[in-house]
């Protein structure tokens, strides 16, 4: 879900330091080109986490670690996020799911896999399961991006939503344009687009995020993921078909990211909500073992305010496809 890109930030306000996803473990996935992967834990599956457009593979720390203590668990960076290094092309969910099945054989990880995926992350899991059926026994979807949600949900706010994702380009423009200037030369620069993340993270993963996102590799990559989310969607459409009998859950916000504090709900909010409800249900319908479960107190990115939903989530569907 587009609009939500640059939130993650604030979204993570009182997560603990984990000191282990600030450290870099790259593995070549072809032409000297290097990708980050960390993994931890055993099992006979092995859960692979794609995050939501715009972050890293340390957006699931408050969730992988709690996953790896039943199973195997990995987290990565796409191209040009994180450790990852950048490509001269944008990030699409076919050419992530390419990425990361090279990546998981670079770097040993064997299948079956369970995968998990938040927002434009959501999509890149479902491609990837698509591409790799025989290799994928389980999904969790965390507010998925859905193919049709943009036309559904701009349809039902009367084209507000379009005029928001407008607001997140020009955003991701500006950004990218300090980037070039260099955020060592503007505090308000640095502080609009990438936060205090020392304060949120503690010395060492803040230091790392900092570090990568003051990178103009990274925005540039993040502007260019952002604006080729519409081929992404279209990727995920021409592949849509049921997934079969894989046990599927799929986590559903339960706070709007629009409500106004304090103030009753208006009728566009409940449109919204009630629209982006349904089109979460849409992929109950991909697996004959699926359910949908909204997560109280949670707006999209769930790993970052209800970790504990997606770690149950999760460790549900592990108990499903074990085999």
């Amino acid at each position: 879900m587009r609009k939500f890109a640059f939130a993650v930030l604030a979204l993570s306000a009182g997560w603990t330091m984990a000191s282990e996803f600030a450290v870099p473990h790259l593995y070549d996935v072809g032409g000297g080109r290097k990708m980050h992967m960390y993994c931890s834990g055993q099992g006979p599956l092995t859960v692979v986490f794609d995050a939501p457009s715009g972050d890293a593979g340390w957006s699931w720390y408050r969730v992988q670690p709690e996953v790896a203590k039943h199973a195997r668990a990995c987290v990565f960076d796409r191209a040009g996020f994180g450790f990852s290094d950048p490509v001269q092309t944008p990030n699409t969910s076919e050419s992530v799911a390419a990425d990361l099945h090279k990546l998981l054989a670079a770097a040993g990880e064997k299948g079956p896999y369970v995968m998990v995926g938040n927002s434009l992350g959501g999509a890149n899991v479902q491609v990837f399961t698509y591409r790799y059926p025989s290799e994928v026994k389980g999904l969790v979807l965390v507010e998925a991006q859905h193919e049709d949600e943009t036309a559904r949900l701009n349809k039902v706010t009367n084209g507000k939503v379009k005029e928001i994702y407008a607001m997140v380009e020009g955003q991701g423009k500006y950004c990218l344009a300090a980037a070039r200037k260099g955020f060592a030369k503007d505090a308000e620069a640095q502080k609009n687009c990438i936060g205090e993340p020392l304060k949120t993270f503690g010395p060492q993963l803040g230091a790392a995020l900092l570090a990568s996102e003051s990178k103009l590799s990274y925005w540039q990559a993040n502007v260019a993921e952002y604006a080729a989310i519409a081929k992404s969607d279209e990727q995920l459409r021409k592949l849509r078909r049921p997934f079969g009998d894989i046990p599927l859950v799929v986590l559903t916000r339960g706070v709007s990211p629009y409500a106004v504090p304090g103030q009753p709900q208006s009728a566009m909010n409940k449109a919204f909500e009630d629209e982006n409800f349904a089109v979460q249900k849409e992929f109950t319908k991909l697996s004959t073992r699926s359910t949908q479960r909204v997560v109280a107190g949670a707006g999209h990115v769930i790993q970052a305010e209800m970790p504990d939903a997606v770690v149950d989530a999760v460790l549900e569907v592990l108990k499903q496809a074990t085999p």
